[in-house]
């Protein structure tokens, strides 16, 4: 038997046994392994038929939004759409869907390129919640709705269960801007004074400023995020008493 076969016959029992331990019924077993596959290593592996999974992420994202929206839609029948955005967000942002393939070990079962696989890149947020959402897109395709939308339910049950008790983000940005205009027109400025990391990894530092004054800094993996706890740090400032100078006149 020849050494590429026998990485086959590895690769599939390696696939049947993260299906198994995470109860996901399988059909078609290579759409599992596409899943699995980040781009790194399609890109390493030109002279081979292997596709990555980009467009099954993209539809499992499609898929994850419907069903966490569906569930919200029906649990909360008086929240406004505002508030259901807002809730389904912290749910299905990329960091949640990170914790949630980390904890049936997702980055054990992926294939990923020599530089990937050197810099870290099973336990990287990014291709773990890629990867997450690549899965669920997987078992749809492989099954039907309903069991796509029990695996989501069941991984993301945190989430939810936080939703339920009102734990969970918050549009922080907003809130600022509510707090601060109390008091009259204001210019709030949000900068990015700092940058780390390639494309596909960075860091950001952002600075918010209030009529000038710097009183926030957020650091994240996107512009959003840093701003949300820049705008964060803001708020507890201003609770505490800090103050900004007023509007210059014209």
């Amino acid at each position: 038997m020849s050494t590429a076969e026998n990485r086959r016959k590895l690769r599939l029992s390696q696939l049947r046994q993260f299906a198994e331990e995470n109860n996901i019924p399988v059909q078609n077993i290579q759409l599992l392994n596409t899943a699995l596959t980040h781009t790194s290593y399609a890109n390493e592996h030109r002279n081979e038929v292997i596709h990555d999974n980009e467009r099954l992420e993209f539809l499992g994202d499609a898929v994850l939004d419907l069903v966490v929206g569906e569930y919200l839609f029906l649990r909360f029948p008086t929240w406004p759409e505002g508030e259901l955005t807002r809730a389904k967000a912290s749910a299905v942002c990329k960091p949640a869907c990170a914790e949630c393939a980390a904890k049936f070990h997702i980055g054990d079962y992926m294939r990923l390129g020599r530089g990937e696989e050197m810099s870290g890149g099973r336990t990287r947020i990014s291709i773990l919640g890629d990867a997450f959402e690549a899965v669920i897109g997987a078992i749809y395709l492989d099954n039907d709705y309903q069991t796509a939308s029990r695996f989501i339910l069941g991984h993301m049950k945190k989430f939810l269960d936080a939703i339920d008790r009102g734990d969970y983000d918050r549009d922080y940005k907003s809130d600022l801007q509510e707090l601060v205009q109390r008091h009259g027109d204001v210019d709030i400025r949000y900068e990015v004074t700092r940058d780390e990391g390639p494309d596909h990894d960075k860091t950001i530092w952002m600075d918010v400023f209030i009529n000038g004054k710097n009183l926030g800094r957020g650091v994240g993996k996107s512009k959003k995020e840093a701003a949300q706890l820049a705008a964060k740090e803001a708020i507890d400032r201003l609770h505490g008493g800090e103050t900004y100078p007023p509007t210059p006149k014209d």
